[in-house]
């Protein structure tokens, strides 16, 4: 699919000159740019419906954990006296 991109003259000249320095093309950076962000907006994007799914699980169920459970969980991480997740609870 072939798409044209109007930017200004000073953007395409910002563009040149990073391509000129990591010795790839204009078109190579731009390219490069487009996916990075299509990608984070992406994991963004999934992150706020995971958070808008747990969300409604919480006011569906009331289960939950406190922050401190939590923190006292993860502390355990990579010790010899690891814990198991904990269970939510009301």
């Amino acid at each position: 699919m072939a798409t044209s991109l109007k930017i200004d003259d000073a953007l395409k000249d910002r563009v040149k000159h990073l391509a000129s320095q990591r010795r790839r093309s204009s078109h190579w950076i731009m390219l490069e740019a487009i996916q990075q962000y299509v990608e984070r907006e992406e994991a963004r994007e999934s992150f706020k419906q995971e958070a808008l799914a747990s969300w409604a699980a919480y006011q569906e169920a009331g289960r939950h954990l406190t922050g401190q459970e939590v923190r006292t969980w993860l502390n355990t991480w990579g010790t010899e006296d690891e814990k198991a997740k904990p269970e939510c609870h009301k």
